[in-house]
Protein backbone atom coordinates (compact mmCIF):
# COMPACT_ATOMS: atom_id res chain seq x y z
CA UNK A 1 0.00 0.00 0.00
CA UNK A 2 1.07 3.18 -0.96
CA UNK A 3 0.31 6.32 0.92
CA UNK A 4 1.51 10.01 -0.47
CA UNK A 5 3.48 12.04 2.26
CA UNK A 6 1.54 15.78 2.73
CA UNK A 7 5.25 17.11 1.22
CA UNK A 8 5.47 15.41 -1.73
CA UNK A 9 4.23 16.00 -5.23
CA UNK A 10 1.08 13.97 -6.50
CA UNK A 11 2.96 10.92 -7.66
CA UNK A 12 5.22 10.89 -4.97
CA UNK A 13 4.73 7.88 -2.45
CA UNK A 14 5.89 5.62 0.43
CA UNK A 15 5.44 2.22 0.72
CA UNK A 16 3.72 1.53 3.54
CA UNK A 17 4.21 -2.05 3.16
CA UNK A 18 7.78 -2.29 4.00
CA UNK A 19 8.98 -3.12 7.47
CA UNK A 20 9.13 -0.35 9.73
CA UNK A 21 12.40 1.57 9.68
CA UNK A 22 14.90 0.61 12.50
CA UNK A 23 16.03 3.27 15.02
CA UNK A 24 19.37 3.42 13.11
CA UNK A 25 17.63 4.61 9.57
CA UNK A 26 15.62 7.16 11.35
CA UNK A 27 18.00 8.77 12.87
CA UNK A 28 20.46 8.83 9.91
CA UNK A 29 23.31 6.75 11.45
CA UNK A 30 24.55 3.36 12.43
CA UNK A 31 23.90 2.42 15.97
CA UNK A 32 26.83 0.59 17.59
CA UNK A 33 25.91 -2.59 18.53
CA UNK A 34 25.79 -3.97 22.25
CA UNK A 35 29.70 -5.36 22.74
CA UNK A 36 31.63 -4.56 25.63
CA UNK A 37 34.76 -2.56 23.97
CA UNK A 38 37.96 -1.43 26.03
CA UNK A 39 37.34 0.71 27.81
CA UNK A 40 40.30 3.27 29.80
CA UNK A 41 38.77 4.56 32.72
CA UNK A 42 41.40 7.34 34.46
CA UNK A 43 40.86 9.03 38.00
CA UNK A 44 41.61 12.39 38.08
CA UNK A 45 43.84 14.12 40.11
CA UNK A 46 40.97 15.84 41.72
CA UNK A 47 39.57 12.41 43.23
CA UNK A 48 43.16 12.07 44.91
CA UNK A 49 42.33 15.35 46.66
CA UNK A 50 38.66 14.34 47.69
CA UNK A 51 36.05 11.49 47.26
CA UNK A 52 32.92 14.30 46.34
CA UNK A 53 35.01 14.80 43.31
CA UNK A 54 34.91 11.90 41.76
CA UNK A 55 35.01 12.07 37.93
CA UNK A 56 35.16 8.89 35.61
CA UNK A 57 36.34 9.87 32.12
CA UNK A 58 35.08 7.13 29.94
CA UNK A 59 37.71 6.83 26.44
CA UNK A 60 36.30 5.44 23.58
CA UNK A 61 37.43 7.06 20.01
CA UNK A 62 36.87 10.74 19.97
CA UNK A 63 34.47 11.58 22.50
CA UNK A 64 34.53 15.36 22.37
CA UNK A 65 33.77 15.22 18.79
CA UNK A 66 31.11 12.55 18.55
CA UNK A 67 29.05 14.42 21.89
CA UNK A 68 29.33 17.55 19.51
CA UNK A 69 27.88 15.98 16.08
CA UNK A 70 24.95 14.17 18.35
CA UNK A 71 23.83 17.60 19.77
CA UNK A 72 20.14 18.61 18.77
CA UNK A 73 20.29 21.67 16.81
CA UNK A 74 18.61 23.47 19.72
CA UNK A 75 19.12 27.05 17.15
CA UNK A 76 17.58 25.65 14.91
CA UNK A 77 14.21 24.46 16.53
CA UNK A 78 14.49 27.96 18.72
CA UNK A 79 14.61 29.70 15.47
CA UNK A 80 11.42 28.14 14.35
CA UNK A 81 9.69 28.57 17.67
CA UNK A 82 11.03 32.41 17.45
CA UNK A 83 8.61 33.13 14.04
CA UNK A 84 5.57 31.58 16.11
CA UNK A 85 6.05 33.85 18.60
CA UNK A 86 6.59 36.85 16.03
CA UNK A 87 3.32 35.66 14.77
CA UNK A 88 1.47 35.18 17.50
CA UNK A 89 2.48 38.94 18.91
CA UNK A 90 1.20 40.05 15.38
CA UNK A 91 -2.40 38.27 16.13
CA UNK A 92 -2.31 39.71 19.61
CA UNK A 93 -1.41 43.14 18.26
CA UNK A 94 -3.31 43.30 14.96
CA UNK A 95 -6.42 41.04 15.54
CA UNK A 96 -6.89 40.40 19.13
CA UNK A 97 -6.36 43.73 20.83
CA UNK A 98 -8.61 45.45 17.85
CA UNK A 99 -11.27 43.48 18.09
CA UNK A 100 -11.02 43.13 21.77
CA UNK A 101 -14.52 43.24 22.76
CA UNK A 102 -15.51 40.15 19.92
CA UNK A 103 -13.22 38.16 21.22
CA UNK A 104 -14.15 38.55 24.87
CA UNK A 105 -17.46 37.53 23.29
CA UNK A 106 -16.07 34.54 22.00
CA UNK A 107 -14.76 33.70 25.80
CA UNK A 108 -17.70 33.26 27.00
CA UNK A 109 -19.48 31.39 23.92
CA UNK A 110 -19.04 30.42 20.44
CA UNK A 111 -21.92 29.67 17.82
CA UNK A 112 -20.25 29.12 14.89
CA UNK A 113 -22.11 28.45 11.87
CA UNK A 114 -20.48 26.02 10.06
CA UNK A 115 -19.14 22.04 10.80
CA UNK A 116 -16.13 21.80 8.71
CA UNK A 117 -14.32 18.06 8.02
CA UNK A 118 -11.44 18.91 6.08
CA UNK A 119 -8.12 17.08 5.28
CA UNK A 120 -4.94 16.95 7.92
CA UNK A 121 -2.66 17.90 5.05
CA UNK A 122 -0.84 20.89 5.68
CA UNK A 123 -1.92 22.65 2.79
CA UNK A 124 -4.96 22.44 2.98
CA UNK A 125 -5.86 24.98 6.07
CA UNK A 126 -9.88 25.25 5.51
CA UNK A 127 -9.81 29.42 7.77
CA UNK A 128 -7.14 29.87 5.41
CA UNK A 129 -8.47 28.67 2.18
CA UNK A 130 -12.32 30.01 2.85
CA UNK A 131 -11.06 32.75 5.38
CA UNK A 132 -13.20 31.64 8.34
CA UNK A 133 -12.37 33.97 11.60
CA UNK A 134 -12.19 32.54 14.81
CA UNK A 135 -15.80 31.51 16.14
CA UNK A 136 -16.84 30.89 12.45
CA UNK A 137 -16.55 27.35 12.39
CA UNK A 138 -16.18 24.31 14.19
CA UNK A 139 -12.94 22.08 12.56
CA UNK A 140 -12.23 18.54 12.77
CA UNK A 141 -9.52 17.56 10.46
CA UNK A 142 -8.36 13.95 9.45
CA UNK A 143 -6.70 11.85 6.56
CA UNK A 144 -7.94 12.22 3.52
CA UNK A 145 -11.19 14.07 5.39
CA UNK A 146 -13.57 10.75 5.61
CA UNK A 147 -16.80 10.57 7.69
CA UNK A 148 -16.90 6.52 8.97
CA UNK A 149 -21.29 5.64 9.02
CA UNK A 150 -22.64 5.54 12.17
CA UNK A 151 -22.63 1.75 12.60
CA UNK A 152 -18.23 1.95 11.95
CA UNK A 153 -18.48 3.10 16.28
CA UNK A 154 -16.90 6.12 17.74
CA UNK A 155 -13.75 7.83 16.72
CA UNK A 156 -12.87 11.28 17.06
CA UNK A 157 -14.66 12.74 13.87
CA UNK A 158 -18.50 11.69 14.76
CA UNK A 159 -17.52 12.95 18.72
CA UNK A 160 -17.11 16.64 17.14
CA UNK A 161 -20.11 15.89 15.10
CA UNK A 162 -22.39 14.65 17.86
CA UNK A 163 -20.83 18.29 19.48
CA UNK A 164 -21.34 20.49 16.77
CA UNK A 165 -24.92 19.30 15.67
CA UNK A 166 -26.30 18.59 19.09
CA UNK A 167 -24.42 21.24 21.30
CA UNK A 168 -23.44 23.99 19.06
CA UNK A 169 -26.47 23.16 16.54
CA UNK A 170 -24.50 24.63 13.27
CA UNK A 171 -26.40 24.80 10.33
CA UNK A 172 -23.80 23.79 7.91
CA UNK A 173 -21.36 20.66 7.57
CA UNK A 174 -18.85 21.07 4.74
CA UNK A 175 -16.92 18.58 3.78
CA UNK A 176 -13.64 19.18 1.93
CA UNK A 177 -11.42 17.42 -0.08
CA UNK A 178 -8.19 18.30 -2.17
CA UNK A 179 -6.40 17.48 -5.03
CA UNK A 180 -3.44 15.52 -4.47
CA UNK A 181 -4.48 13.91 -1.25
CA UNK A 182 -1.75 11.09 -0.05
CA UNK A 183 -4.52 9.76 2.10
CA UNK A 184 -6.86 8.86 -0.99
CA UNK A 185 -3.85 7.79 -2.60
CA UNK A 186 -3.43 4.87 -0.07
CA UNK A 187 -6.69 4.13 -0.76
CA UNK A 188 -6.74 3.62 -3.99
CA UNK A 189 -3.19 1.45 -4.04
CA UNK A 190 -4.85 -0.68 -1.00
CA UNK A 191 -4.15 -4.71 -1.60
CA UNK A 192 -7.43 -5.39 -0.02
CA UNK A 193 -6.21 -8.86 0.54
CA UNK A 194 -3.50 -7.70 2.43
CA UNK A 195 -3.61 -8.26 6.21
CA UNK A 196 -1.52 -5.20 8.29
CA UNK A 197 -2.07 -3.65 11.43
CA UNK A 198 -0.90 -0.06 9.56
CA UNK A 199 -3.26 2.93 11.19
CA UNK A 200 -3.64 4.50 7.52
CA UNK A 201 -4.88 1.68 6.44
CA UNK A 202 -7.35 1.20 8.67
CA UNK A 203 -8.59 4.19 8.58
CA UNK A 204 -8.69 4.64 4.70
CA UNK A 205 -10.47 1.76 4.36
CA UNK A 206 -13.32 3.65 5.49
CA UNK A 207 -13.66 5.22 2.12
CA UNK A 208 -13.43 1.66 0.50
CA UNK A 209 -17.00 2.50 -1.16
CA UNK A 210 -15.83 5.42 -3.37
CA UNK A 211 -12.46 3.26 -4.37
CA UNK A 212 -14.64 0.17 -5.38
CA UNK A 213 -17.12 2.87 -7.57
CA UNK A 214 -14.32 4.44 -8.97
CA UNK A 215 -12.46 1.37 -9.99
CA UNK A 216 -15.47 0.51 -11.93
CA UNK A 217 -16.51 4.24 -13.37
CA UNK A 218 -12.43 4.82 -13.97
CA UNK A 219 -10.76 1.68 -14.55
CA UNK A 220 -9.24 2.77 -17.95
CA UNK A 221 -7.86 6.00 -16.46
CA UNK A 222 -4.08 6.18 -14.91
CA UNK A 223 -3.40 5.86 -11.38
CA UNK A 224 -3.14 9.81 -10.96
CA UNK A 225 -6.32 10.16 -12.87
CA UNK A 226 -8.45 7.50 -10.75
CA UNK A 227 -7.04 9.05 -7.70
CA UNK A 228 -8.26 12.74 -8.50
CA UNK A 229 -11.96 10.66 -9.43
CA UNK A 230 -11.77 9.30 -6.26
CA UNK A 231 -11.16 12.13 -4.05
CA UNK A 232 -14.27 13.74 -5.09
CA UNK A 233 -16.23 10.62 -5.37
CA UNK A 234 -15.29 9.92 -1.56
CA UNK A 235 -16.78 13.46 -0.40
CA UNK A 236 -20.05 12.37 -2.15
CA UNK A 237 -19.71 8.99 0.22
CA UNK A 238 -18.92 11.15 3.37
CA UNK A 239 -22.36 13.08 2.55
CA UNK A 240 -24.17 10.00 2.56
CA UNK A 241 -22.21 8.79 5.75
CA UNK A 242 -23.58 12.02 7.35
CA UNK A 243 -27.05 11.14 6.64
CA UNK A 244 -26.74 7.80 8.80
CA UNK A 245 -26.67 9.77 12.00
CA UNK A 246 -29.97 9.93 12.92
CA UNK A 247 -29.82 13.25 14.85
CA UNK A 248 -28.15 14.72 11.30
CA UNK A 249 -30.81 12.92 9.38
CA UNK A 250 -33.37 14.36 11.47
CA UNK A 251 -32.47 17.91 11.04
CA UNK A 252 -31.60 17.69 7.55
CA UNK A 253 -35.48 16.87 7.14
CA UNK A 254 -37.12 19.26 9.24
CA UNK A 255 -34.72 21.79 7.21
CA UNK A 256 -32.40 23.27 9.93
CA UNK A 257 -29.48 21.94 8.81
CA UNK A 258 -27.59 21.40 5.12
CA UNK A 259 -25.24 19.67 4.21
CA UNK A 260 -21.77 20.59 1.55
CA UNK A 261 -19.35 19.08 -0.19
CA UNK A 262 -15.86 21.34 -1.32
CA UNK A 263 -13.13 20.26 -3.10
CA UNK A 264 -10.00 22.34 -3.04
CA UNK A 265 -7.29 22.30 -6.16
CA UNK A 266 -4.05 24.12 -4.66
CA UNK A 267 -2.34 23.42 -8.09
CA UNK A 268 -4.50 26.17 -9.68
CA UNK A 269 -6.10 27.22 -7.10
CA UNK A 270 -9.92 26.85 -7.43
CA UNK A 271 -12.79 25.50 -5.23
CA UNK A 272 -15.57 23.49 -6.24
CA UNK A 273 -18.61 23.49 -3.79
CA UNK A 274 -22.40 21.83 -3.94
CA UNK A 275 -25.27 21.02 -1.50
CA UNK A 276 -26.81 17.59 -0.95
CA UNK A 277 -30.02 17.69 -2.46
CA UNK A 278 -32.30 15.62 0.64
CA UNK A 279 -36.16 15.62 -0.48
CA UNK A 280 -37.27 13.66 2.68
CA UNK A 281 -36.72 10.55 2.08
CA UNK A 282 -33.00 8.17 2.47
CA UNK A 283 -31.19 8.07 -0.39
CA UNK A 284 -29.14 5.17 -1.54
CA UNK A 285 -25.58 6.45 -2.09
CA UNK A 286 -25.46 3.86 -5.24
CA UNK A 287 -27.83 5.43 -7.19
CA UNK A 288 -25.50 8.31 -6.77
CA UNK A 289 -25.38 11.96 -5.56
CA UNK A 290 -28.57 14.08 -5.58
CA UNK A 291 -26.88 17.47 -5.57
CA UNK A 292 -27.88 21.00 -6.29
CA UNK A 293 -26.10 24.62 -6.27
CA UNK A 294 -23.12 23.31 -7.67
CA UNK A 295 -20.88 26.10 -7.83
CA UNK A 296 -17.67 26.29 -9.19
CA UNK A 297 -14.96 29.08 -7.66
CA UNK A 298 -11.81 30.41 -9.69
Amino acid sequence: MAFQSSSLSCSSSVDLRRPSAKASDIFGSQLRSLEIEPTHLRLLDSFKRSPKALRLTAVMGSPAQETKDNKPKVEEVSDHFKELRHRFLGFKKDKYLSNLEHYQRLSEVQTPKFMVIACADSRVCPSSILGFQPGEAFVIRNVANLVPPHDNGPTETNAALEFAVNSLEVENLLVVGHSCCGGIRALMSLDDEENTSSFIRSWVFVGKPAKLKTKASASNLDLDQQCRHCEKESINRSLFNLLTYPWIEERVKNGTLSIHGGYYDFIDCTFEKWTLDYKGNSLAPDDGCSINNREFWS
